[in-house]
């Protein structure tokens, strides 16, 4: 069940990261570097996801995609765990 929250936080911190770097691209100031909001993804890949497509962040770079496919390969994990009865 821990794990499980730090999963949840780590997604939403991912997912305000990503908010913060959009403000800051607007604002003219410094940026993330993309390597970071890519990294953050590969953990925290729903909040990445969910980050781009709130803030409309990222989403014509073609070298975010990897964050869709980090998502997927999360939810995978994730069915996986339920069905074998991880959580239970």
């Amino acid at each position: 069940m821990i794990a499980l929250i730090v999963y949840i936080i780590v997604n939403v911190i991912v997912f305000f990261l990503y908010g913060h770097d959009k403000k800051k691209a607007e604002n003219k100031e410094w940026r993330t570097p993309e390597s970071t909001l890519i990294l953050a993804a590969l953990f925290g890949a729903f909040g990445g996801v969910l980050g781009m497509r709130f803030f409309h962040h990222k989403t014509q770079k073609p070298k975010f995609y990897i964050v869709y496919v980090f998502a997927i390969i999360h939810a995978i994990i994730i069915i996986y765990l339920v069905s074998s009865g991880f959580f239970s």
